[in-house]
């Protein structure tokens, strides 16, 4: 069974187009506008082991925000249709993940209720643009919008770290790899793994 999403956006801001493939090998072709997204959005089909296509313009002139986010609600939408009816998943998933001084966890339920808790980024990064492109606190919009488009429960936190390029990477990673984990088939569940036969 194909499990591959493709949603496309478009509004006075934006225009994105995002295809996922839930059982692919990590190959990536991703074009944001803004680099280190597009760093991010790479190392997130990478170690999703996801077949992932973004393609986004938009006014980043202006300011990255608008670009980040519209792609974050269409990879949430693409990710929600790929999963389908969720059935035979295990539906739970989470990961560590360590990037030299810092340390980064994610937590993933497909549970069909949107809800994300992220905690523990330093505060001092608030102000931060990464590369010159990316700020550094449009992570929990990424974040949120993942989580509320894609209708899962997403819990993130950071340990520890003191680099945010390491925290962000971090935290994208570890998404990634509890969205693998818990989107995974597992043979010994034959229906929806839920008590309520629905998710």
């Amino acid at each position: 069974m194909s499990r591959v999403g493709k949603v496309e956006r478009t509004t006075k801001e934006s225009s994105v187009y995002v295809e996922i493939d839930l059982d692919g090998t990590g190959q990536v072709e991703i074009s944001t506008g803004v680099p280190f997204y597009d760093h991010m959005l790479t190392a997130f089909g990478v170690h999703g082991c996801f077949d992932l296509i973004v393609r986004a313009t938009g006014d980043v002139e202006i300011d990255a925000h608008h670009s980040v986010e519209d792609i974050a609600i269409v990879l949430g939408q693409a990710l929600r249709e790929a999963l389908g009816d969720k059935a035979g998943i295990r539906r739970f998933g989470d990961c560590w993940i360590p990037m030299d001084e810092t340390l980064a966890h994610a937590a993933v339920d497909v549970s069909g209720r949107p809800y994300c808790v992220h905690r523990g980024e330093p505060e001092q990064f608030n102000t931060f643009t990464i590369g010159g492109n990316y700020p550094f606190v449009l992570n929990r919009h990424v974040f949120e919008s993942l989580a509320f488009h894609a209708q899962i429960a997403l819990h993130v936190r950071v340990e520890y770290g003191r680099d945010p390029h390491h925290v962000a990477e971090a935290e994208f990673k570890a998404i990634a790899r509890a969205l693998r984990a818990a989107v995974e088939p597992d043979p010994r569940v034959g229906g929806i793994p839920s008590t309520k036969g629905v998710l």
